[in-house]
């Protein structure tokens, strides 16, 4: 199994670096040039086979409205600025086909959209008219509050036909870890479910990418409110999504998660 040219036979590990303020977890935040670039070197250096850019916060608990000008701005010059400077795929985190577009001329490789292709009715012929693998999140109604995985599987389904409709080739699932977030039952749970029985999702045949990097359902079980105090839960959460399926982990904190990733791939093989 590939995504974006990268074999999948092993888990692999893709940095997150945002260019966006108002992000939930202000030390992944870089809006100095050569900042940037240090850390997206020092992230492959690590081991991350990509990279991740977000010009806009899409953590659904934030009030993270910008102008879309400002977010095309923000993942041109991000992307631009590493193109030259490491060698894996690049990915646009975005909802707006707009920004995607913009972002694939200047370099970006892949379409990380969180809301699965239902979001901007463009995004998807601009995925396909530009041949860039998605990856498209659990996104939607939720219908079955007593069944968080199969309740995602659907999601992800409906996305799957968007996807196959526009004639897209290559895409990647996410589960949404901290996005859906019903009443009952409380969301850390409803993540805790699915990460418990990721594997169930290989049912769709696609990749699955996982991110859990310091989020919030982290700092509910743990009592960790800072997000700077998350990096040891969101490790364990990442050997238990490998231990389970994941197939690409997108994190902040490549060089620690890779040794995550590396103990549970391992200790995987030895699974009955």
């Amino acid at each position: 199994m590939k995504f974006a040219g990268v074999d999948l036979n092993e888990p692999r590990i893709m940095g997150v670096i945002n260019v966006s303020p108002e992000s939930f977890y202000k030390g992944s935040v870089r809006n100095d040039e050569e900042k940037l670039i240090e850390t997206a070197v020092k992230m492959v250096e690590d081991g991350a086979a990509f990279i991740d850019i977000g010009a806009k916060s899409t953590a659904p608990y934030l009030e993270t409205q910008i102008p879309l000008e400002e977010e095309i701005r923000r993942a041109v010059w991000a992307v631009e600025t590493i193109r030259d400077h490491v060698n894996v795929p690049i990915s646009i985190d975005t909802t707006s086909a707009r920004v995607a577009e913009e972002a694939l001329k200047a370099g970006a490789d892949i379409i990380n959209d969180v809301t699965g292709l239902k979001g901007d009715p463009e995004m998807a012929k601009i995925a396909a008219e530009y041949d860039a693998p998605v990856v498209v999140c659990a996104h939607g109604e939720v219908r079955n509050l007593s069944d968080p995985v199969h309740t995602i599987i659907d999601l992800l389904k409906e996305s799957l036909v968007a996807a196959e409709k526009h004639g897209i080739g290559e895409v990647a699932v996410d589960p949404a870890i901290g996005f859906l977030r019903p009443d009952w039952p409380p969301w850390y749970e409803w993540d805790s479910k699915i990460l418990a029985n990721l594997n169930t999702l290989k049912i769709l045949g696609r990749p699955i990418l996982i991110g859990v990097s310091r989020k919030s359902f982290i700092g509910a079980i743990t009592g960790r409110k800072d997000p700077s105090e998350r990096l040891p839960g969101s490790l364990a959460a990442t050997a238990i999504a490998v231990f389970n399926g994941a197939h690409i982990v997108r994190t902040h904190d490549v060089r620690e998660t890779l040794d995550a990733v590396r103990m549970a791939a391992f200790m995987k093989k030895f699974r009955p």
